[in-house]
């Protein structure tokens, strides 16, 4: 009896899994802090404080800053996405069949990555702009704008806004957004993937963000320091031989977690979405 997929097969399978949660299976991880390879079930981030500048006295001692140090605990939980694979069915299909389980795979663990970052993001509420009874609107991207540069997030290029798509296609109808004449042709939100560069930030339409049941959709503008992500295992692939099924179980699994660092690096902007 049969008892293992030939090796060859076992490998390839595996780096297709790998490589289409790297190309397409999370949108946000990259737009977080990270750490790897943890040892246990939590990751510890740290937190510094602002700091001051003084002044000294000639020979005097410099002064110090005294910055208030802090930490953030996430905990890491075990994800699985598995499915049967035919051994006969198996000799019917080609190369491009295998490619369509692996990418599923992958894509539903890369879904759930974005799942806890968003739940992460959800749980920010030190700053944030009232949906009043308005979808998304110029006025309010201003106002997260003008919060966002008072609590001194820094405006470094690693800002990022998460929007649903009913928000991204009212952003659409918004001159300063969708408009040649104020973006300039190489930033324009029609072309390309459906992500682009505004006010010094990455705004990006996502599926999956929080809604409540008045229909009010929490959007999110943060820093990529806000929010942390953390992985004792990237995606693995265990393939099985099951003769009682005369298939192989397929699965691919991962230990990850995130967690909301500094609530001051994120601004959720609520939008109505009640139907017309």
């Amino acid at each position: 009896m049969s008892t293992t997929l030939d090796q060859a097969f076992v490998k390839q399978f595996e780096r297709e899994v790998h490589e289409a949660y790297q190309r397409m299976g999370s949108k946000l991880r990259n737009t977080v802090r990270n750490i790897s390879d943890v040892q246990g079930s939590t990751a510890v981030f740290q937190k510094v404080g602002k700091g001051t500048a003084s002044t000294k006295s000639t020979h005097g001692m410099v002064p110090v800053m005294n910055l208030a140090h802090s930490n953030v605990e996430v905990a890491l939980q075990d994800y699985y996405a598995g499915d049967w694979v035919d051994r006969l069915e198996e000799l019917k299909t080609n190369i491009d069949e295998r490619q369509v389980i692996a990418n599923a795979g992958a894509y539903a663990l890369g879904r759930k990555t974005d799942d806890l970052i968003v739940a992460a993001l959800a749980t920010a509420s030190t700053l944030t702009v009232a949906e009043a009874n308005t979808g998304m609107t110029i006025v309010k991207i201003l106002e997260a704008f003008e919060k966002l540069g008072t609590a001194d997030v820094p405006d470094d290029g690693e800002r990022y806004c998460l929007v649903g798509y009913k928000q991204w296609s009212q952003l659409l109808q918004i001159d300063e957004f969708a408009s040649a004449d104020f973006v300039g042709p190489d930033e324009l939100p029609f072309r390309g993937t459906q992500a682009k560069r505004w006010l010094g930030s990455l705004f990006m339409p996502m599926t999956g963000l929080p809604i409540d049941g008045s229909d009010i959709r929490s959007c999110f503008w943060y820093h990529k320091t806000a929010i942390g992500h953390a992985a004792a295992s990237d995606v693995q692939t265990d393939i099985t031989w099951h003769g009682d099924r005369a298939a192989h179980f397929v699965n691919n699994m991962m230990s990850q977690g995130a967690g909301l660092i500094d609530a001051s690096g994120v601004v959720v902007i609520g939008c109505d979405e009640t139907p017309d």
